[in-house]
């Protein structure tokens, strides 16, 4: 089986040796950029398995770059791990929108690192569930090309959303706990991450429109699917 690849964009030369290394160590295929704009040549052209991308680069940001990967419908599905110094939220905030699966801050674990990738690549790998379709009220999705509709009308979704969206619609009714949903769509156990679902629900009810105010929140706990009267 060829090993799985992975993209490093990253500028500090002991960082991207220390990605490097680790995920070699893990047995995986790595690829090396030192700044955006040879990261996004990468990307395009060898197509790696996921993109670890740090945010404060020269020539072209990681911002952008992310940006630009998922406007690109070649690459649009690509996976990116952002790993940055920068750590607030408002950071975490924009990342997400413009489509990054997970973000990571520095200084971090490089065994948390693997993981992460691992973890992400797992997901991405397997379909929700067996069946191709759910159909609930107003809400379709196509399990198998990963498209979601609302009112017949297609919504852009990132896969790490489309997953939210499945599990918390297959599960209508039901509360989902941040615990539970970092497990079941993020594939690593709650570790004071409870802000990455929270974000990611704030966007996904923006893209739902209509159907955006079915995502409940359940003060304390954490969320669930509104079930059609």
């Amino acid at each position: 089986m060829p090993k799985q690849v992975i993209l490093v964009v990253e500028d500090e030369p002991d960082i991207l040796d220390l990605v490097d290394f680790n995920l070699r160590q893990a047995g995986y295929q790595v690829l090396k950029a030192r700044d955006g704009l040879e990261g996004l040549r990468l990307a395009q052209e060898k197509r790696p398995d996921l993109v670890v991308l740090d945010l404060l680069l020269p020539g072209l940001e990681g911002k952008e770059v992310c940006r630009r990967l998922k406007q690109n419908p070649a690459t649009r599905t690509l996976p990116v791990l952002m790993l940055t110094a920068l750590a607030s939220e408002t950071d975490r905030v924009i990342g997400f929108e413009i489509g990054a699966d997970d973000y990571l801050t520095k200084p971090f674990s490089p065994r948390e690192m693997v993981l992460r990738v691992g973890a992400i690549l797992r997901r991405l790998g397997q379909a929700p569930q067996d069946q191709a379709r759910l159909d609930l009220g107003r809400l379709s999705m196509d399990l198998e090309r990963h498209q979601a509709q609302v009112d017949g009308q297609a919504v852009d979704l990132t896969a790490t959303e489309f997953r939210l969206l499945h599990r918390l619609a297959s599960q209508a009714g039901r509360v989902q706990t941040r615990e539970a949903l970092l497990e079941q769509v993020w594939g690593y156990s709650y570790q004071g991450y409870g802000r990455t679902v929270d974000t990611h629900v704030r966007r996904l009810r923006a893209k739902l429109g209509p159907l955006g105010d079915h995502v409940e929140t359940v003060r304390g706990t954490g969320y669930r699917w509104r079930e059609e009267a």
